[in-house]
């Protein structure tokens, strides 16, 4: 009897009769509403009002993607620390170089840096006792993490036991890299449209400075920025390149018109090779564009000139191949004697 009255004392009211029934209302108030939204989703959360602020209303979650340039996936926010293989590349973390060839390069060129982390039990490498003596010798402070803690600072990146904690990357203006461009005859600029790698903006900045340019110029928005990625990939080489950052680069591009400088974009689809660019030895802006898109129909419309690279078969170039071929073509250009 009593498990019988336990059994439906929830139908049954105070005075004994049944109760009506909600017609399924009350069991899908118990559903739930799903998978708690990212922050950047929720409205009014402080993260949902800065990406409206930085133009990201509604910016959807991050998942795993396609890079379009190294064929590889960019980590999800989601795999960052914990270990996991997708979880681990170049690393999201913007103020940290990760690995052992990074850091040494990074601290040889006096990248201003915090924080020399170092894993605990590292095998005898020569890579690492000059960084540690580097820092030493630098002051920068020396801190002993464990690997769960570097995969956690590094954002997920491949750190080999070694990272180096920077400064926030200090962007430069745009008119910063004209007035720079005094000192080099003729000035030399490469910008980048809607290349979003960090690869690979620190593979152009290594180029940039092996072929004597005076800095890399990159939109504020949908666009790579300095980051650990970038920082490994220019091997030191943004310690010494300035990179400028502007909200249109349209009209960046425009000013640097003005000033008297050649814009010359590349596209695959351009008649003229580089090889026969008359304008190599005049003051000059390289405008590089993604792989997959090229350069933008505004952008475009802005060159004096658009050429492209001789290849041979299907294969394309990504930002960071395309424009170390162009500086030394451009390079080669300014050597030869003028008739």
């Amino acid at each position: 009897m009593s498990g019988k009255q336990g059994s439906t004392r929830g139908n049954v009211s105070k005075s004994g009769k049944p109760r009506p029934g909600t017609g399924g209302y009350g069991r899908r108030k118990l559903e739930g509403k799903g998978p708690t939204p990212p922050a950047e989703q929720r409205p009014g959360h402080p993260a949902q009002r800065r990406a409206a602020a930085a133009g990201r209303p509604g910016q959807a979650r991050r998942t795993p993607t396609r890079s379009p340039f190294q064929g590889e996936s960019t980590p999800a926010v989601g795999a960052v620390g914990r270990g996991s293989p997708a979880g681990r590349g170049s690393g999201s973390a913007h103020e940290m170089v990760a690995g052992r060839n990074a850091v040494l390069e990074s601290l040889r060129a006096a990248v201003p840096a915090i924080a020399l982390h170092v894993g605990p039990r590292l095998d005898a490498d020569e890579r690492i006792t000059e960084a540690i003596k580097l820092a030493a010798d630098t002051g920068v402070p020396v801190v002993e993490a464990g690997r769960a803690e570097l995969d956690r600072i590094t954002g997920g990146a491949v750190h080999q036991g070694l990272a180096l904690r920077v400064r926030p990357y200090a962007y430069a203006h745009p008119d910063d890299l004209i007035a720079a461009s005094e000192d080099v005859s003729p000035p030399l600029v490469v910008a980048l449209d809607g290349v979003t790698d960090p690869r690979n903006l620190g593979a152009v900045a290594r180029s940039v400075a092996a072929f004597g340019g005076n800095g890399v110029l990159v939109p504020a928005r949908r666009s790579a920025g300095v980051t650990s990625g970038a920082w490994k990939a220019s091997a030191g080489a943004l310690a010494r390149v300035r990179v400028a950052q502007t909200p249109n680069l349209a009209r960046a591009l425009t000013g640097y018109a003005r000033a008297g400088l050649f814009l010359v974009g590349l596209d695959a689809s351009a008649e003229d090779e580089i090889g026969e660019l008359s304008l190599a030895t005049s003051p000059l802006v390289l405008v590089i564009g993604s792989e997959g898109k090229g350069l933008s129909r505004l952008v475009a419309q802005h060159c004096d000139a658009i050429v492209r690279i001789p290849i041979s078969g299907a294969e394309s170039l990504n930002a960071g191949v395309a424009a170390g071929i162009a500086l030394y073509q451009v390079a080669m250009l300014r050597r030869q004697p003028s008739s």
